[in-house]
């Protein structure tokens, strides 16, 4: 009876609505959520530190700035495409800070594929979109987020932050 109960709630319980529902923690080990950017677009970007497309950090930075009134970026470091995100948490901060002068908001490292996936990543590979669904191909992929938390736009890594493709949408 209390297997077919745990079946029963498992079939019912509401997939997340948007991307306000996560728990998250910053690059600093604090309890941090999206909801605080309510009213506010977001650009989440998985990012990493030793990769080709690293330099991205420079314009992601430009965009928050230039946008700083109705956008929110947010780095996600993950280590998933060829270890380019070895370095720990202060590691990442610094490196960001000192290369690139991020002070945009940064999370704790993260998965965004495979079995350990963040559950935030797997709501926003799977969200409806116009753009594409499925796996992040690589580092540096951003998902644009509406003011009420819904996925409105996927970028795959080689869409720069200052493109117009995603810059029509600020």
């Amino acid at each position: 009876m209390k297997a077919l109960f745990l079946l029963f709630a498992m079939l019912f319980v509401a997939a997340p609505s948007s991307v306000y529902e996560f728990k998250l923690k910053n690059i600093d080990g604090q309890d941090f959520s999206l909801a605080q950017y309510r009213g506010k677009k977001v650009l989440v970007v998985n990012t990493a530190s030793k990769c080709g497309f690293t330099p991205q950090y420079k314009e992601l930075q430009q965009l928050a700035d230039m946008y700083k009134d109705k956008l929110v970026v947010v780095g996600f470091p993950a280590n998933n495409f060829g270890q380019q995100e070895p370095g720990t948490a202060t590691e990442i901060k610094t490196f960001c800070s000192k290369n690139y002068g991020v002070t945009f908001p940064l999370s704790e490292k993260v998965s965004v594929k495979g079995d350990d996936i963040c559950p935030l990543f797997k709501y926003l590979t799977e969200a409806p979109n116009p753009d594409f669904t499925g796996d992040i191909k690589w580092n540096f992929e951003k998902f644009l987020i509406d003011e009420n938390g819904k996925l409105i736009h996927r970028f795959r890594s080689q869409t720069t932050p200052l493109d117009p493709k995603l810059t029509q949408y600020l």
